[in-house]
């Protein structure tokens, strides 16, 4: 894919998106929450573009679908996540809603991708 091929990407600019709005979310949560579930959203969100950076940066479609697996299981995590923090009351409605729709949208994007390799 060569060089930053990523960033050409919807699925990438998608996540990247999606992990920006939650580290901008986050930081209005409770400090002592700070190595708790904020750390923990911040890094399974992290971690679906970081995959997909990775995995295009590696020669072959097996290695690629291989990172695009473990995205998919970040957001599996970050879904469960946005979810659980709506249940404290971390997140509005509007918040939360505005979140799983990006969140499904990255999901069916990284779907397409790793079914078509």
């Amino acid at each position: 894919m060569g060089h930053a091929g990523y960033k050409n990407l919807i699925v990438w600019q998608k996540a990247d998106s999606l992990a920006y709005s939650i580290y901008i979310e986050t930081s209005k949560f409770p400090k002592d929450e700070i190595y708790g579930i904020t750390s923990q959203l911040r890094r399974a969100a992290l971690s679906v573009p970081t995959n997909l950076v990775e995995g295009t940066g590696r020669q072959g479609k097996k290695e690629l679908k291989r990172f695009l697996n473990i995205a998919l299981g970040s957001l599996a995590e970050t879904e469960y996540l946005i979810d659980f923090c709506l249940k404290l009351n971390y997140f509005s409605q509007k918040q939360h809603k505005k979140l799983q729709n990006l969140r499904q949208e990255v999901g069916n994007l990284l779907w397409k991708l790793y079914i078509s390799l």
